[in-house]
């Protein structure tokens, strides 16, 4: 369910915010057609793809049982009691 939650913004992204260098924001995310803001947010590469690429990657890229992801999506050591 995630996953398809996910591809699906992916898709959208790709559909609305992918320009010719890059991809930008939305004025407005529930008009896509109400214009582009010509911004490329650093959260965008930050947060959002490595999120989609962590969503779709293989278990054994990284142990969830050792790792922990802080809000922008930076892996956090879990560290022994």
């Amino acid at each position: 369910m995630y996953r398809d939650w996910v591809w699906d913004a992916v898709q959208a992204v790709e559909k609305y915010c992918r320009v010719e260098n890059g991809f930008t924001g939305l004025q407005n995310v529930y008009n896509p057609k109400a214009g582009r803001d010509d911004v490329m947010q650093s959260f965008f590469l930050a947060e959002f793809l490595k999120y989609a690429y962590l969503t779709f990657a293989d278990d054994s890229l990284i142990s969830l049982e050792k790792w922990v992801f802080n809000t922008e999506a930076h892996p956090v050591p879990i560290l022994s009691h």
